[in-house]
């Protein structure tokens, strides 16, 4: 992965190639932003231009054998760490346990979301933790001498799944690693990572990326027209991964869709029965399927709340702009943090495995109390 291979982000690249020039690279970094928006594409292709031995100007030449191996994710001086499960014999499992379903779903896309990871594991209805066995690798990895390279490069993906066991450990050598060794802390959730680690890494924002490097990706990728490139642009919200989705007809989109409708007219019209029918069966759904369904309505109420105030201004498809043509109303300023708060508490009950049906029940209800705000 070179800076070339990154969409768009021009920005950030340049302040990574600067920081190596004037020997300025930190030893811990932290991209952060949605997902989809190029923060691994970042750390990988960051990490093959600190190893490259015949850089070019502003990025890796990716010829020399450090990035033939960087091209494949083999370099011995590059680790992984990631967020995977631990069952009956695994229970010492670390992330060189599943690296090999990791390499190939990374070297297909960098863009990719936690759901991808979760469908190659097949755990869908476990949640996936980075474990206090990994530290113990972490620190023996880190502590080794560099084989080919300059740098040692750690990946971390996900350190908002680190268990505390496993963070604390890691602190003393994050803080303090061997020399040229570099951490580089990739995170959908900032707010999640705990504040020990976050407080020994240089933060650095991933915007969205911007409408044409995106819209040329989605031209030269998938052979559309620009107009059609535009359109699935403005409602990607500058991520990749959604445009990607969308193009590829999602079948989760389009179910979290239908299910969003039902959701809210069962609301407005205060169908009892058919809510707790709703609930139960959105309960024998996957824990991850759950939160896909819940994300997507806490996305739908921000668009419809902006659709209200200016149409303009809101990323819809065009079936859901159709729905919102009558239902937008009744997301306002009366109701719309209700609403919010609603299903971020939902999300998080669903995410430390409470009971499903009872969440989903108990979120119908509070949306019937407010909904006709």
């Amino acid at each position: 992965m070179r800076f070339k291979d990154v969409i768009g982000q021009d920005e950030i690249k340049s302040k990574l190639v600067q920081a190596y020039k004037e020997n300025r690279v930190s030893h811990s970094y932290l991209f952060y932003g949605i997902p989809g928006i190029g923060k691994m594409a970042l750390a990988i292709a960051f990490a093959q231009y600190l190893s490259c031995e015949n850089k070019e100007e502003n990025d890796s030449c990716g010829v020399c054998p450090s990035c033939l191996k960087y091209q494949k994710l083999v370099h011995p001086d590059l680790h992984f760490v990631f967020p995977y499960i631990t069952q009956g014999s695994q229970n010492k499992a670390t992330s060189d346990t599943y690296i090999d379903l990791w390499r190939p779903m990374v070297n297909k896309s960098p863009y990719f979301s936690y759901r991808d990871w979760t469908n190659n594991l097949q755990s869908e209805n476990k949640q996936c933790m980075i474990y206090a066995a990994e530290s113990e690798s972490i620190i023996k990895k880190i502590s080794l001498k560099t084989y080919e390279s300059d740098y040692k490069v750690m990946i971390i993906w996900l350190p908002e799944k680190m268990n505390t066991e496993c963070a604390n450990k890691i602190l003393k050598i994050l803080e303090e690693p061997p020399l040229n060794t570099v951490f580089l802390l990739v995170s959908n959730n900032r707010e999640d990572i705990l504040p020990t680690i976050q407080s020994r890494t240089q933060p650095i924002k991933v915007l969205g990326i911007a409408d044409e490097p995106l819209k040329q990706a989605l031209v030269e990728k998938y052979g559309i027209s620009g107009e059609e490139a535009n359109d699935v642009v403005k409602i990607s919200n500058g991520s990749f991964l959604e445009a990607r989705q969308q193009l590829e007809h999602d079948e989760e989109n389009e179910f979290n869709f239908e299910n969003f409708i039902s959701l809210m007219r069962l609301c407005y019209s205060k169908n009892i029965a058919d809510t707790l029918e709703f609930a139960k069966n959105i309960s024998k759904l996957s824990r991850e399927r759950q939160k896909s369904f819940l994300n997507y309505c806490l996305i739908m109420v921000r668009e419809n709340f902006a659709f209200n105030a200016n149409r303009n201004t809101a990323y819809l498809t065009r079936e859901e702009e159709n729905f919102s043509e009558k239902f937008a109303r009744f997301i306002n300023e009366r109701n719309a943090n209700d609403f919010m708060t609603i299903l971020n508490t939902a999300y998080y009950q669903i995410e430390r495995n409470g009971n499903s049906e009872i969440i989903f029940a108990d979120t119908a209800f509070n949306i019937m109390r407010i909904i006709r705000k």
